[in-house]
């Protein structure tokens, strides 16, 4: 429970942040979309993919999900977002992933 928790809030900055920056999404349009990704990355990523890869693809995979999720949104819902600031995001959610992967969830995580 735990890590789902810290992934949504280190995915969420990022993603909330960026989408409110980049196009005119309200701040509780960005959040729904910050842990709609954050859960399906953690399903797909992270208790599958991951389970049975490495890190790379894993991380791989959450910059191509990353980027397809909020491809789609931006289109559907007129949010206005290009290549490039999809692909930013993106990046910077699969950056994150990486180091949550390689140092965070590696080792055991305990509640204080």
């Amino acid at each position: 429970m735990i890590k789902i928790l810290l992934k949504w809030l280190v995915n969420g900055g990022i993603v909330v942040s960026l989408l409110i920056y980049y196009s005119d999404v309200s701040f509780w349009g960005a959040v729904l979309a910050a842990t709609g990704l954050t859960f399906i990355a953690y399903i797909m990523g992270d208790q599958m993919l991951l389970r049975h890869t490495n890190n790379t693809v894993a991380t791989l995979s959450d910059f191509i999900l990353a980027a397809v999720y909020l491809g789609v949104l931006s289109y559907f819902l007129d949010w206005g977002l290009n290549v490039v600031e999809t692909s930013f995001i993106s990046g910077m959610v699969a950056l994150s992933e990486w180091v949550l992967h390689r140092y965070v969830f590696n080792g055991k995580l305990q509640p204080v």
